[in-house]
């Protein structure tokens, strides 16, 4: 949005910047400390949290702050942010509770912690900036309507995929065309994918193995996916979507080809992805128009004969782009992308090994299981597990390798406050009071603000 530079140009002359604070210190949030501190005018990250303390204190000092006070009450985060210093803490609810605080970004990537931030944010009416699909993609349509109970603006972020996605599609939308494919591109898929596998590529680019194991085996793209589906009403074409793979430099105007024509002119819309297309890593829409006038227009702009037309932006800039989200979300009351309402798709667990009874699953981007997109209708009608809520359950039964798993298959763990979202969410759009037998009994009451 180009009129966001000038607006934080003004709340800068102004000294009223955009007042925002942090929650997570990794590779990411490195980053965007880095982008806000060094390129955003008109915008100050006053704190951040993290579990380990000293990565906020790396984050800032990466970020150019020549000092930071460590704080563990929300006086004494007040009084720092009051008197012009930065801030860090191990306790991010300090941060959701704190006065002088616009925005939160939050950037773990985690479901039950990242839960509990979100969720005490909005209580304390504070938008949420979401650089987290798993979230997103598990609890995202319940979190927007506390949101919107609470007055608040809660939304994922431009720069990754999703975000730049839902630039596109409204842009697409605005100029009177009609989406029916959003779509993502991918450099690889390979569901077995695990953090040894991925060691040595994380090592080079200083990330974590298990955040690359989930870009690798399908859980990411499939949550980036789900996401869009969410706030475009769009559903999937199957399970696991269509996600073509193309000889490597094989540009999207060809690749976009590959899907099936019937699919995408007859039904509402989908989203998927395709492997090894460029421009690489961007994003694309597929859209349809049937005017004969507009036709020969868009065929003479040289987009084509039609009917699909393939729009398509050849990259996404991440951390770079985050701060435009803050701003859009603080100052224009606007979302980057957002659930629309009922969720569209889930993303159900899958075993990506043989799994034993007795066996408690480990996390998005492990050893054990693989997220695939499946439409969310069927998801619940099947009782199918979602990949965000696998981590930490233990299997009744033996399970072989790629089967879908389901909630019959599980014990949940206890008092966990996903899960009672989930089952709100439930609930609050499909009128289906789906709670898992093991979830504790506690009123779905106790999460609202």
């Amino acid at each position: 949005m180009i009129i966001i530079d000038k607006a934080l140009e003004n709340c800068a002359r102004k000294g009223k910047p955009v007042r925002v604070a942090m929650v997570g210190a990794g590779f990411m949030g490195r980053g965007i400390a880095l982008q806000i501190a060094r390129s955003v005018p008109g915008m100050r990250l006053v704190a951040i949290a993290n579990r380990s303390i000293e990565a906020a204190r790396r984050a800032y000092r990466e970020a150019g702050a020549a000092s930071v006070d460590e704080v563990a009450t929300v006086t004494a985060l007040e009084k720092a942010i009051s008197e012009g210093h930065y801030a860090i803490t191990d306790d991010a609810l300090l941060l959701c509770r704190a006065e002088g605080i616009d925005a939160i970004i939050e950037v773990t990537g985690t479901v039950e912690y990242a839960a509990h931030i979100v969720m005490e944010a909005i209580r304390n009416e504070k938008h949420v900036i979401m650089m987290n699909a798993e979230l997103d993609g598990t609890v995202g349509p319940i979190l927007k309507v506390h949101a919107d109970r609470a007055g608040v603006v809660i939304t994922n972020v431009d720069g990754d995929q999703p975000g730049v996605i839902m630039n596109l599609y409204r842009f697409v939308k605005g100029i009177g065309l009609r989406p029916v494919l959003c779509g993502n591109i991918k450099g690889l898929h390979d569901p077995y994918r695990n953090p040894t596998t991925q060691k040595g590529f994380a090592e080079k680019w200083g990330q974590k193995p298990q955040m690359v194991t989930s870009f690798a085996d399908g859980s990411k793209i499939s949550f980036e996916q789900a996401i869009v589906a969410n706030a475009t009403a769009m559903g999937v074409g199957r399970r696991g979507m269509f996600g073509p793979t193309v000889a490597a430099g094989t540009h999207i105007r060809e690749a976009a080809k590959l899907f099936p024509p019937e699919v995408l002119l007859e039904g509402g819309g989908i989203v998927d992805y395709v492997v090894g297309a460029e421009p690489s890593p961007g994003v694309f829409v597929l859209a349809t128009e049937d005017h004969p006038a507009q036709k020969h227009y868009l065929n003479l702009y040289k987009l084509g004969e039609g009917p699909i037309y393939c729009f398509y932006t050849p990259y996404h800039l991440c951390h770079f782009e985050v701060p435009n989200t803050v701003a859009r979300a603080v100052l224009f009351g606007d979302s980057a992308i957002a659930p629309l309402g009922p969720p569209m798709v889930d993303v159900v667990a899958t075993a990506k090994i043989d799994l034993r009874a007795g066996d408690v699953l480990d996390g998005i981007g492990c050893y054990m299981t693989y997220g695939q997109c499946e439409n969310a209708s069927a998801a619940a009608e099947n009782g199918l597990l979602p990949i965000g809520l696998a981590e930490g359950c233990r299997l009744r039964h033996d399970l072989p390798k790629d089967t879908i798993l389901s909630y019959d298959d599980v014990e949940v763990p206890p008092g966990r406050l996903s899960d009672r979202l989930r089952a709100e969410q439930e609930v609050h759009f499909m009128n289906r009071p789906f709670i898992p037998d093991d979830s504790p009994a506690h009123p779905v009451a106790e999460v609202k603000p």
